[in-house]
């Protein structure tokens, strides 16, 4: 698991090194040269949720991952209902105190996006930009965004950028824990309410695009 080395720009561009060549370049954010990718994160903010853009040189080496949403992982629920997409096993065999449907398949879903992104030699740490469309769950007015944000916190933005040291977050109702996948990256990214998903049953469906590890990435 490739776990690339952390730059902290609350004032400043930090340059990355993902490749050869890598350095320091203080000042504000330009146009990103050919090949670079630069992640524009609050300033001031030490663990943010996300960025607050990402420029994309020319020539930039990208994936984009299809729309991904949670697999069929309960057998015993009824086939196309939300509860059919909750991986009960990966939480214990029981659904934990105060995790949401949407948060239970936003894990799943994140899961299922790592696998995407590891067929190709990507990691998490690998995605600069997202996009999150959330159905409401059954009898709900609106969306489950907190779940949701809850469920991305255990696999991206749960390391502070000053301390490089990870974020307890919480699982549901419970303490804040050590998340499930250390992750320091803050992608770009938009989480939309909708209508209804492609999939019966479906709450949660993300979209990523990663960055290539040969490209050089500036924070």
């Amino acid at each position: 698991m490739r776990h690339r080395p952390l730059a902290i720009g609350l004032a400043a561009t930090l340059l990355v090194g993902l490749g050869a060549g890598a350095g320091v370049a203080a000042g504000r954010h330009g146009t990103p040269a050919p090949g670079e990718v630069d992640v524009v994160l609050p300033l001031g903010d030490t663990n943010p949720l996300i960025a607050n853009g990402v420029g994309i040189g020319a020539g930039t080496a990208i994936y984009k991952s299809s729309g991904t949403g949670p697999a069929a992982a309960n057998p015993e629920a009824e086939p196309g209902t939300p509860e059919a997409y909750v991986d009960l096993e990966a939480l214990g065999g029981t659904l934990p105190e105060g995790v949401t449907l949407t948060e239970a398949q936003g894990l799943n879903a994140l899961q299922r996006i790592g696998a995407n992104l590891a067929a190709v030699g990507l990691d998490y740490d690998d995605v600069i930009t997202m996009r999150v469309f959330l159905d409401g769950e059954p009898g709900a007015d609106v969306a489950d965004f907190a779940g949701w944000n809850r469920a991305y916190r255990q696999y991206f933005a749960n390391v502070d950028l000053e301390t490089l040291e990870a974020v307890d977050v919480p699982l549901g109702s419970a303490a804040p824990a050590p998340p499930l996948r250390e992750n320091a990256v803050r992608p770009s990214r938009s989480a939309l309410e909708v209508a209804s998903l492609p999939v019966s049953g479906w709450l949660v469906e993300i979209e990523v695009d990663a960055l290539y590890p040969e490209q050089a990435r500036k924070r």
